[in-house]
């Protein structure tokens, strides 16, 4: 059954009338008279009672006029659907990224969602030495990440710079220092994060590269517990400084710099390069 004939058959049924409903579906007469006949042929009965004039259901009409309404509707339904994935009214964007990272991409998601209210944007968290692997799947549509991926499949775009720095207490001795060797740091209550990450890896290669030790007395599975141990003066941590931004700007936190590891990263958004992208992923592109 052809959803055009459905339409006819259903605004026939409405109007009581074929020529009626010819001229609100711009067709001529016979056109419409046709469209009822393959209904006919494929249902294997009559639609019409031929001898009414009122242009009444038959039995199988009444049945079938029920059907076409509810399948009309759902087709009007499917079209809106994707007219609105089309126009952004809908559909998602799915982000993934490293507890670190998160800071990075909150404004873009922030812009985003005002500019798009009724789609949705899915960050998750994702080691950073999964997510090219996760953007070649399909399974992600963008990550984060502080390096370019060798894949040849993924393109990137800078969203800006950070460092890593030394996050103490207000008062804490080495506060009020412009900057600290990783030597002083290593003496002190250092709280780490204990999941793998590229900043961690960093800092402990760099260490073992000095001979140098390192006291990681505690370690937390947050950023937020990490930063919060710091604030309640239990130790030191080494984070990116992206990651504490309103802790400092607030007083809450102090940052010091530490030259050994104060090399500007480039925070990246690495996504694929050419092949299907989703209309709200190919949104998401432009507002990069």
């Amino acid at each position: 059954m052809q959803l055009q004939d459905l339409h006819a058959f259903e605004l026939v049924a409405a109007e009581r009338s074929f020529s009626r409903a010819a001229t609100k579906l711009h067709r001529t007469q016979p056109a419409v008279s046709q469209a009822i006949r393959r209904l006919e042929d494929e249902i294997g009965d009559r639609l019409f009672d031929r001898a009414s004039r009122s242009g009444a259901l038959t039995e199988a009409g009444t049945l079938l006029l029920e059907h076409a309404s509810r399948l009309l509707r759902m087709a009007a339904e499917a079209g809106a659907a994707v007219r609105e994935l089309q126009q952004v009214r809908r559909g998602r964007v799915v982000i993934g990224a490293n507890e670190a990272a998160v800071h990075a991409v909150l404004p873009l998601v922030e812009r985003f969602a005002r500019a798009h209210l009724q789609a949705s944007v899915e960050v998750r968290r994702v080691p950073s030495r999964q997510i090219a692997a996760e953007l070649l799947a399909r399974t992600l549509d963008f990550g984060v990440l502080t390096f370019q991926p060798p894949d040849k499949g993924l393109q990137s775009v800078a969203l800006g710079s950070d460092e890593l720095v030394l996050l103490t207490h207000p008062k804490h001795p080495l506060a009020g220092r412009r900057r600290v060797s990783i030597e002083e740091v290593g003496r002190e209550t250092v709280i780490a994060h204990n999941d793998p990450s590229p900043a961690r890896e960093r800092v402990l290669r760099l260490y073992e590269r000095r001979h140098a030790e390192i006291n990681i007395r505690i370690s937390l599975p947050s950023l937020d517990g990490i930063k919060r141990a710091v604030e309640m003066g239990v130790g030191v941590a080494v984070l990116p400084r992206r990651c504490a931004l309103t802790e400092i700007a607030r007083g809450h936190l102090a940052a010091v710099s530490i030259p050994a590891l104060s090399g500007k990263r480039t925070v990246r958004m690495v996504f694929r390069k050419g092949g299907e992208l989703s209309h709200a992923a190919q949104a998401f592109v432009g507002l990069l």
